[in-house]
């Protein structure tokens, strides 16, 4: 315990907390396994009063030598009314700390704790990540006032690389920015909480790209027409949430790259992807990105949806054909068709599952995987087994992520540092 306290002092921590509840085969109560007798139960009502009057003898406050800590758990937020009666009376009790302890059952009632601590006159220690993922990941230090936040609105949101990439990505262009993963389990209940200027922007992931679209004040034209937002934000001069898409331009750019690798490029076609067939597999707020941009290039869209009337609203907005998924399984492609797979399939932790069956994937030409954790999933190993072109989701969610940082910053990104962050990463 005593390393571990020095290894946190040398790697920057100013707070240790010394929790003997944790430490393995520590009795932590001696109390006995039978129900208390009278006697028993007795002494204890009687400690508990000694402790009571303890803590307010005025000659407490008078020892030099000794800190007291008063301590409050909840098993939730509770009413902010009622957090501040409870930290109001801990503070009457003269301690050096106080510690206050509460659950929150999701994103919204964590403000609670927030608005208190917004409230506090006193230096403040919230529960935390890893000293190393403070400083490396989130840069704590450099961390003021003036900081502009950007918070990942998803669900899940554990599987994110989205704090890797642009916080560093920050510190290397000196923009005085923090882009932190939020779990949300509740849109609407998300944006009427979290309505400070405080936050500048959002990146939206699933399952959010196209509910989001009701709580943005405007949406760019393009992300309207796809009907799936990416990226929020909050404009300066009004403070007005404007939705725009990356995932468009970044998925197609990233498959036709691919493709002029390995094709010799016709002068009178604008793209590898013009008459070619491309199959989607699922028709959310990624996939909808994918099609669009598949149909800009002039490829010939076929979906496929577990919601078969997903399928058939993109598939017309695309002028692109829709299949039950059922028809997956025995479905043949043309001869250079286009695989691309935006549903979450194969994404960590279950890494074992395939969007398709193993045994058509040598009718394509070409195989994109949106999914980019793992970076090489089950998908783009068998595809490639079988011949295929692949693509990971990785290079998607580098092209998105650095137009979306320019939206954020103003600033163009720096995609080689990016890229750098990825390939050591990832």
């Amino acid at each position: 315990m005593l390393g571990d306290m020095h290894q946190a002092k040398m790697e920057g921590a100013d707070v240790v907390e010394i929790r003997l509840d944790c430490i393995s085969k520590f009795p932590a109560s001696q109390r006995p396994q039978t129900p208390p007798s009278e006697k028993q139960s007795h002494f204890r009502l009687s400690s508990c009063r000694v402790a009571s009057a303890f803590m307010k003898e005025d000659k407490l406050g008078q020892l030099n030598s000794s800190k007291i800590i008063v301590s409050c758990y909840l098993d939730s937020s509770s009413a902010l009314q009622e957090d501040f009666r409870l930290v109001a009376e801990m503070l009457s009790m003269n301690a050096d700390i106080i510690k206050f302890v509460s659950g929150a059952a999701n994103i919204t009632e964590i403000m609670n704790v927030f608005d208190l601590l917004s409230h506090s006159q006193e230096p403040q220690f919230g529960g935390l990540p890893s000293i190393d993922s403070l400083r490396q990941a989130y840069g704590v230090k450099d961390i003021d006032k003036n900081t502009v936040v950007f918070g990942l609105i998803s669900k899940p949101v554990s599987h994110s690389k989205g704090p890797i990439l642009h916080n560093p990505a920050f510190r290397h262009v000196c923009y005085n920015g923090i882009y932190v993963p939020m779990l949300v389990d509740d849109l609407k209940a998300f944006f009427t909480v979290y309505t400070s200027s405080d936050f500048a922007g959002f990146s939206v992931g699933i399952p959010y790209k196209e509910a989001v679209i009701d709580f943005c004040d405007e949406v760019h034209p393009l992300a309207q027409s796809i009907g799936a937002v990416n990226t929020i934000v909050r404009r300066s001069d009004d403070g007005k949430l404007i939705g725009h898409n990356t995932d468009c331009e970044a998925g197609i750019t990233a498959i036709e790259d691919a493709l002029k690798e390995c094709t010799i490029s016709e002068p009178l076609i604008p793209s590898p992807l013009t008459r070619k067939m491309f199959v989607l597999v699922g028709a959310g707020g990624a996939g909808r990105a994918l099609a669009f941009g598949a149909k800009t290039r002039g490829a010939r869209v076929v979906i496929f949806d577990i919601d078969f009337d997903r399928a058939k609203s993109l598939a017309a907005a695309v002028l692109g054909k829709a299949l039950p998924f059922e028809d997956l399984i025995g479905f043949r492609p043309e001869k250079d068709a286009i695989l691309a797979n935006a549903t979450p399939l194969g994404m960590h932790p279950n890494t074992d599952r395939i969007p398709v069956p193993e045994e058509t994937l040598r009718g394509y030409k070409l195989v994109f995987d949106a999914v980019y954790t793992p970076r090489k999933t089950r998908l783009l190993k068998e595809a490639e087994a079988a011949g295929a072109i692949v693509v990971s989701g990785v290079e998607m969610f580098l092209r998105q992520a650095a137009a979306q940082f320019s939206l954020f910053t103003g600033h163009k990104a720096p995609e080689e540092f990016m890229r750098g962050i990825i390939l050591e990463k990832f």
